[in-house]
């Protein structure tokens, strides 16, 4: 008896390993041993062009005292800091918007909902410098307001806004969740708080935040991981000009790595990113008791 159950666990073990073999490989070959490498490279000085050099530690160590990396750490936090919130700020208020029962609903969430679906290409990023350019549309639209053309895009100063501008118009996922996520909450609740005389600026703190902060709370904690790593539009937009004021921290690692062929400097780069983004995360976590209601929690919050 003992033997027989024993054959079949071991089965139904080796039937699981077999489902999830794929996943499992793609795993082992695709990141882990990619994370493995690149940790290894971060100690060496790697060129591509010759086999890695030992040097410990150095690569950390000359990080420490790069002006360029804490140029590109502080673009980073500032351009974090500004895009996240204002675009789920907006994908809220759109989505609310969208949640109303009104005719021909479901068109207007498909019209909204299109331009994120090429939003972070590499054309919307061209057609982004057009429009900010000397002679693109803001500045013939600020012309009727009797402003000044403006290089949005060659000053420091305005530089960064463009790309976070960019950042929030890329609000479609994001709107999509907070939609999805408004339809989960009960309209009792609605009815309950207009029987108590409550506002509707007032259901909107009482009720839909509450009902709404997992959702909030996933899309945050998307938003940070996916800014910290923004690329694409700092790439293609201002090459992280102009004076460095739009160099993100992806871009200088890439610039590291692949333009100046620092491979061990870049891969170190890359490990520090992995554990901001890590405190970052935990960070986030670690709030989030203080601000995120489930409602199968017992006793509950909010």
């Amino acid at each position: 008896m003992g033997d027989s159950m024993n054959r079949k666990l071991r089965s139904n073990a080796l039937a699981g390993f077999l489902f999830i073999s794929p996943w499992l490989i793609g795993f082992l070959f695709l990141n882990l041993w990619p994370m493995l490498m690149s940790f290894y490279y971060s100690l060496t000085d790697f060129s591509l062009l010759s086999p890695p050099k030992w040097i410990g530690f150095q690569n950390f160590m000359s990080i420490a005292e790069d002006r360029y990396f804490y140029n590109s750490l502080r673009v980073t936090f500032v351009f974090v800091l500004i895009s996240v919130p204002l675009r789920l700020l907006f994908a809220l208020m759109v989505a609310m918007l969208l949640n109303r029962d009104i005719r021909g609903i479901s068109f207007y969430r498909t019209i909204i909902y299109l331009p994120s679906l090429i939003g972070g290409s590499v054309a919307v990023a061209v057609l982004w410098r057009n429009i900010f350019g000397i002679n693109g549309f803001i500045n013939h639209l600020a012309s009727f307001f009797g402003m000044h053309a403006k290089n949005w895009i060659g000053s420091p100063e305005t530089a960064l806004g463009t790309l976070i501008t960019l950042s929030v118009w890329q609000f479609g996922s994001a709107m999509i969740i907070f939609l999805a996520g408004l339809k989960q909450v009960p309209k009792d609740l609605y009815e309950a708080a207009s029987v108590d005389g409550a506002s509707k600026f007032r259901q909107f703190i009482a009720v839909t935040l509450p009902m709404l902060s997992p959702v909030i709370f996933f899309n945050l904690i998307m938003g940070v991981i996916g800014s910290f790593q923004s690329f694409t539009s700092a790439f293609v937009v201002t090459k992280g000009g102009p004076l460095n004021s739009t160099e993100m921290y992806a871009l200088y690692l890439y610039q590291k790595g692949f333009s100046a062929l620092h491979m061990g400097y870049a891969s170190a780069l890359a490990w520090i990113l992995l554990v901001i983004v890590a405190v970052a995360t935990a960070l986030n976590f670690t709030a989030s008791k203080y601000w995120v209601y489930y409602e199968n929690e017992a006793g509950g919050r909010g």
